[in-house]
Formats: C-alpha cells, structure tokens, sequence
C-alpha cells in the first residue's frame, strides 16, 4: 500500500514550519469551527472536534483560539461560514492530487487552484476523475524506537491494514473507525504521535525521477500553500 512517500514526509515537514509561522493556526481554526457547526461543540460526543483539539494542541494552539473557534462553529460568536469541498486533479507527469479545501467562495477557490495547476502543468479535473485511485482511511503518523514487527505485535488486535517505517518514523494504516483506538493503542506502546487523521492515501503509486519528482513537489507545496487548502494527497511515489 501506498501512503508513507516522499510528499508525506516533506507535508509532514511543512506542517511543522507552518505552525512557527502561524498558518497552521489559520488553517485549523477553519476545520475545529466547521466540525463544531457540524456536530457541536462537546468534546466527548464530537470525535472530529476532540480530534482536532489535540492536534491543536499538539501544535501548541492557544487555548483561547480554540475556545473561539469552538464558539464561532456553534454560533455562540459571529464568524465566516466556511464550507468543505473536495477537488482533485493531475499534475506533471500524470500524478494524481485529491485537495480538501474549506472555504467561503467556492468561485475563488475554484479559480485559485485552476490557476496553480496551470501554471505547474497539471489540470483540475472532474468530481471522480482521480478519486477511484484513492482510499479513505485512518492514518496514525509518529516516532517510536520500537521495531515494525513489535509495533505490529502489539496492534494486532486492532483494525490495522498496514503499517510503514522510515527509520525511527512510522505511519499505520487502519479502518477509518477504528482511528481514535489505533491512536491510544499506538501511544500505549510510547510511540510518540504527531498527527492521526483522516487521509485520502493512494492505492497504487507513481514512481517519478529526481528531476521529475521536484518538479511535482513544487505544485503540491504550492496547493498546500493556499489559505483554502487543508490537505494535499497524491500518489506520487
């Protein structure tokens, strides 16, 4: 199965570059109010939310900022009204992108993220043009000094598809369900957990050349750039 690959890490690196600068902040703000609006504000029956609150946390978010965008989700405060929308497409050479976009003017987002492709030689396709290529699942991301096959041994009992290891870091792969119960059992084992969330991975990947690979790199940081865009999945290799 596809999903640790070379976007993951560098995604992964970006994340962390973005929370010094304070864009992480923007960007999960927008998410904890939509899930706030969507399933209410308390922590214990929202999963999403309590999600989204430890990894705020995790990115050491202000307490107050979470409070308010809670508030605003409610309407308990006055905010935007953001909506979620899927878009996918293909970049340089055929890779195929799915972008989770939550934003007030679909027409802008629309027109912003067409303009991107263009300019880095790929194309916004159709709704489903890509998406087949791709699996929603639960994905827990982290460290740990543990050994893959310990780390299999103790999740054994859980809904686990896959499990990947580049050097001390580690993805697992399992049933969207089962996410919050992967995350304990994994942190359970010391794992140290930097993210676990909901992503689209890839069933098949696309091996790419250095030179090549750069070049794709280049318009998926560029999605993941914009104020709109909360997640970028590829099956670049």
């Amino acid at each position: 199965m596809a999903g640790h690959n070379k976007w993951s890490q560098i995604k992964h690196k970006k994340a962390k570059e973005d929370s010094k600068r304070g864009k992480a902040f923007t960007k999960l703000t927008k998410e904890i109010s939509v899930a706030a609006r969507e399933g209410g504000g308390d922590l214990e029956a929202n999963a999403r939310l309590r999600q989204l609150v430890d990894k705020a946390k995790y990115i050491n978010m202000p307490q107050e900022n979470i409070v308010r965008a809670i508030k605003r989700g409610t309407g308990e405060m006055p905010g935007v009204h953001y909506e979620p929308y899927t878009y996918e497409g293909y970049g340089p050479f055929g890779i195929a992108i799915v972008i989770e976009t939550l934003s007030d003017n679909k027409n802008r987002t629309v027109a912003d993220l067409r303009h991107i492709f263009l300019k880095g030689n790929g194309t916004l396709g159709e709704s489903g043009s890509v998406s087949w290529m791709f699996k929603k699942m639960g994905v827990v991301r982290g460290t740990s000094n543990k050994s893959e096959d310990d780390l299999i041994e103790a999740l054994l009992e859980y809904d686990i598809t896959d499990i990947k290891q580049d050097g001390t870091f580690f993805s697992i792969f399992c049933n969207p369900k089962s996410l919050a119960e992967v995350k304990k059992a994994a942190q359970a084992t010391s794992m140290k957990i930097d993210n676990a969330e909901l992503e689209w991975v890839a069933q098949t990947t696309t091996e790419l050349t250095d030179v090549q690979t750069a070049k794709a790199v280049d318009l998926l940081s560029t999605l993941q750039d914009h104020d709109d865009v909360q997640n970028v999945y590829t099956n670049l290799a």
